[in-house]
């Protein structure tokens, strides 16, 4: 889209965000390549090439996306038999739905499998979020999170090799998002029983090794 500018350099650089901060599970404010490329969240180097091409590029958001990003949430994993007047019933539940979007093909205008829906007020959006991601509909399990584009500091689409989640054969995945928490970092599990301990670990450890197999 012409309002969208995109630029990728050569040269990787390091994570620019402050590990001083307290653990959290989601990513806020700042979209920072490396960490979301973390399983906790504390790497400081990238490990594969899509994070140093996410980390090198420019992106700006679409000027046209209208509403507040507060409350909105992004639907993915839509079926392509899904149009609006459908997600819009999906949520109309959990609140005023002010706008409701399903983003097509600018050419066949076909459903490209997901959509925005923006509540009057954010805890519509919140709820909506809770309740409804993983939710089965038409056979596919949909994908329920904020819509972070216009929420987080320098944003990265998946295109760019940032965005969030992704297939675990990809080996790009990415976390501090709703399908993928980041999980507690090694070094702040440190007050905990042995057992609990070794437990916690080994269940990180199993998880890099899936990561790494599949």
């Amino acid at each position: 889209m012409s309002s969208r500018r995109d630029r990728d350099s050569s040269s990787p650089r390091l994570s620019s965000s402050s590990s001083s901060k307290p653990w959290t599970k989601f990513a806020r404010d700042v979209y920072d390549p490396i960490k979301v490329g973390s399983i906790d969240g504390t790497d400081e180097f990238p490990h594969d090439r899509a994070l140093v091409r996410a980390m090198n590029s420019s992106y700006k958001p679409n000027r046209k996306v209208v509403g507040d990003p507060l409350c909105t949430i992004f639907v993915g994993r839509l079926a392509p038999s899904v149009d609006e007047n459908q997600l819009r019933k999906l949520f109309e539940r959990f609140g005023t739905i002010v706008r409701c979007r399903l983003v097509r093909d600018v050419v066949t205008e076909l459903s490209r499998g997901y959509g925005f829906v923006e509540f009057s007020e954010r805890k519509s959006a919140l709820r909506a979020i809770d309740e409804m991601h993983g939710r089965n509909l038409e056979g596919k399990e949909l994908l329920v999170d904020e819509e972070w584009e216009r929420r987080l500091k320098g944003w990265k689409p998946r295109r760019l090799g940032g965005g969030f989640g992704g297939r675990q054969k990809s080996q790009q995945l990415r976390f501090g998002c709703k399908e993928r928490p980041w999980r507690k970092p090694v070094s702040d599990l440190r007050h905990l029983s042995r057992n609990e301990f070794h437990r916690i670990t080994k269940q990180q450890r199993q998880l890099l090794d899936s990561i790494e197999l599949a």
